[in-house]
């Protein structure tokens, strides 16, 4: 009975041992972006708009040189095809992963409204991380929060990298700014009715669609990165998206081997931030092994 003891006691005290290293990630998703934004010299901010408190890191080395903003993708929103999820902060870190990569001297990471509440963000009603994810509220809000960091930077420009959800929002972003030197694309969701329809999900009620916007970003200087193994958004997503932008060659697409919906990304990152941007008029196809 003694050994028994014992060897239970072992157990539970490798439990809370494992505990110590772990559990606030277990308990607290943000701790997994907190540790990665550290490790990379960003700094925290909380950015209080109109309507929501947004999570950002922000990294600025020089002041005036345009920002990058990457902006998070949808996070866990549905912890089933039937269930909303009651925290909607993502369970991996790739998006500020991607923003700890890049060598510009000016970089941000911006979450999206509902994520992060145990870092400090504020909760919202769970529409706005469902139906109203692309919602006129969380766009303008999204763009209040970037108007600030740009201003923080000192930019004059900024930069627009978005994930999967985050896409959509940079598009959208993009189609009401005069000061976007180019949006880049990862995994993005281009088109969220499409999409739905290809996962057999319902519409989404209250959002805008980036798409309905193509022609305010037709001009802007552009690369989308898709995976030919992505599950949740085909690449004719983004077709569909270069076509409507007038890239009928689909030269503004960059198919990025070795990577699917959320795998891959941060291995190829180093090199896809130097593919050369899509412009209108003149471009050349590039694929990246």
């Amino acid at each position: 009975m003694g050994t028994v003891y014992k060897i239970i006691c072992i157990g539970l005290l490798a439990l809370q041992l494992a505990g110590c290293a772990t559990g606030s990630y277990v308990f607290n998703r943000g701790a997994f972006c907190e540790d990665v934004a550290v490790r990379n010299g960003f700094t925290k901010e909380l950015i209080t708009t109109d309507r929501f408190t947004l999570l950002a890191y922000r990294r600025f080395v020089e002041k005036g040189k345009p920002v990058v903003i990457y902006i998070e993708g949808d996070g866990l929103a549905w912890e089933s095809r039937s269930r909303l999820s009651g925290d909607p902060t993502p369970k991996d870190p790739l998006v500020i992963e991607l923003a700890s990569i890049d060598p510009a001297p000016n970089v941000a990471y911006l979450a999206r409204p509902g994520q992060y509440n145990l870092s400090g963000a504020s909760p919202c009603d769970p529409s706005y991380w469902s139906d109203k994810r692309y919602s006129e509220e969380v766009i303008a809000s999204m763009n209040e929060a970037i108007e600030y960091l740009k201003k923080r930077s000192g930019a004059g420009n900024i930069d627009v990298v978005g994930y999967s959800g985050g896409a959509a929002i940079g598009v959208l972003i993009a189609s009401r700014r005069g000061d976007v030197a180019s949006l880049r694309t990862v995994a993005g969701n281009l088109d969220p009715d499409a999409v739905n329809r290809y996962n057999n999900v319902s519409p989404l009620k209250g959002s805008l669609n980036p798409i309905d916007f193509v022609p305010k970003v037709s001009r802007i200087p552009q690369r989308h990165f898709a995976s030919a193994s992505d599950s949740v958004i085909p690449i004719s997503i983004t077709e569909s998206f270069a076509e409507k932008i007038g890239d009928q060659r689909y030269e503004s697409i960059t198919i990025v081997k070795g990577t699917d919906h959320t795998t891959g990304w941060q291995r190829a990152w180093s090199s896809l931030i130097n593919v050369p941007l899509y412009k209108r008029d003149s471009s050349a196809k590039q694929d990246a092994e």
